[in-house]
């Protein structure tokens, strides 16, 4: 099979509020991390045509407070103190953050647990890898960021002979409360099955890193996740996986607003195409190695 290292393509969303989902989390009892926003660039200037679309809650407090997935790297992940959540999500929302002079604090919290918390106002907004999708849309007002597919990884040599397009049988391992494990999975189940051949032997954990793991003890024969976490899982794992085949299903995904914040969302599309404008947006993504594809606000 064609081993692909080609990078997710970025693109963002400039009109449309849209919806997204990827990744899980198994630290909800975690603690949490307050920035400064755009640590590591550049601080934008404060535009106060922005600041004034702010909910009232979110500009009394000077800061807002994210739902984030701290498994999924290079996306959002744990820093090597063990507390702090980094990551190219997270650095590009710092520099959105900065457009509304706003300091940003990361809560690690399981993945399917974000959008409850963002609706009930523990969380102001949720940024986890989300893929946009139409049940989540339903719930919540989705801010498209990124483009991402899905991408199935292997042992290297790939030694139990997976095929992506025939995994009847196999033991493959995914991240729960993904469109890999939602969506994914149990279409090819259902493929397996109408064909008279035995099911998928689905393995399901909510940690990333624990899902990798099981790959790279052989546990599993291979899993499926978002290209930007796959290749990051073969560069960590020093070339013991590797990617098998081609990414595919590339979707947006979108930060997580309360149902009602339409007018926030709009001002937060608004801060992303002025940091594509004075290229922050670029070199955040160059940084994380997640650059590729048209710029965000090409058409």
């Amino acid at each position: 099979m064609f081993r692909t290292r080609a990078i997710a393509v970025a693109t963002l969303a400039t009109t449309a509020l849209a919806l997204s989902a990827c990744g899980s989390d198994s630290l909800s009892g975690g603690g949490s991390s307050t920035t400064p926003a755009a640590s590591s660039s550049a601080k934008p200037s404060v535009d106060p045509a922005l600041v004034a679309k702010l909910p009232a809650k979110i500009k009394s407090a000077g800061k807002i407070v994210i739902g984030t997935d701290a498994t999924y790297q290079p996306n959002e992940y744990l820093d090597s103190d063990g507390k702090t959540v980094i990551g190219m999500d997270v650095e590009l929302f710092d520099a959105v953050a900065a457009k509304f002079g706003l300091k940003t604090e990361w809560v690690p919290s399981a993945f399917d647990s974000i959008i409850l918390g963002t609706q009930s106002g523990k969380y102001d907004i949720g940024i986890s890898s989300f893929t946009v999708n139409a049940d989540r849309e339903k719930q919540a007002t989705m801010v498209s960021y990124f483009k991402a597919g899905t991408q199935w990884v292997t042992k290297k040599g790939n030694p139990n002979a997976i095929d992506p397009e025939n995994a009847c049988g196999k033991n493959i391992a995914v991240q729960k409360g993904t469109v890999q494990a939602d969506v994914d999975l149990p279409a090819k189940n259902k493929a397996c099955t109408d064909a008279g051949k035995p099911e998928i032997k689905v393995l399901v954990d909510a940690d990333q890193g624990k899902v990798t793991t099981m790959v790279v003890s052989g546990k599993a024969d291979a899993m499926l996740v978002d290209l930007p976490p796959a290749i990051a899982a073969v560069e960590s794992t020093e070339g013991q996986l590797e990617l098998l085949g081609d990414q595919y299903d590339s979707a947006p995904y979108g930060y997580v607003l309360p149902k009602d914040q339409t007018d926030f969302g709009g001002a937060i599309v608004e801060a992303l195409k002025q940091l594509e404008a004075d290229g922050t947006y670029k070199n955040i993504l160059t940084k994380w190695k997640t650059e590729g594809g048209p710029s965000p606000t090409s058409p």
